[in-house]
């Protein structure tokens, strides 16, 4: 049992795992700042314009409820039991996953240049220090020009 307890710790604690736990938090509240943008921010002005109504509250009633309606609301369509296909809450959802997707493209994007960044490989020498006197010389000299003694060639 110790041997196994040993061995989950050991799992937990990789630097893999604890980097997906923190980025599934944070994911979970990134998407529902991202909820909020659609739902309060974006959405009333596209429910304005289309005539003042909740952008949620498009829906189509394929069976009436207790109460034959009509329904103003998806809300007073559920409290009757009505039966309702919500496209207005389904368009809300994909505007939602736009709004996460486009923001995470931008983040891996950002961390992708910043990788490219750390990652610049080193330019290879273009000059050397002279063995006789310790002069920096060009790479491809085959005498040294302050002490004029020969070189190796490269």
């Amino acid at each position: 049992m110790a041997g196994i307890a040993k061995e989950f710790r050991e799992f937990a604690v990789k630097g893999n795992v604890v980097d997906m736990s923190v980025g599934i938090i944070i994911g979970a509240a990134f998407g529902s700042i991202a909820r909020s943008l659609v739902d309060d921010i974006i959405m009333p002005p596209i429910g304005l314009l289309l005539g003042g109504i909740a952008f949620e509250n498009f829906f189509a009633v394929l069976k009436r409820g207790v109460d034959p309606g009509p329904y103003l609301t998806l809300e007073e369509a559920r409290a009757t039991g009505a039966v309702t296909i919500n496209y207005g809450v389904f368009i809300n959802t994909l505007i939602s996953f736009l709004v996460v997707a486009a923001a995470v493209f931008m983040l891996v994007k950002m961390i992708n240049q910043l990788r490219r960044e750390e990652t610049v490989e080193p330019q290879a020498p273009t000059d050397k220090a002279c063995p006789f006197c310790a002069s920096t010389i060009s790479l491809q000299a085959i005498r040294c020009p302050h002490c004029t003694s020969e070189l190796e060639p490269a």
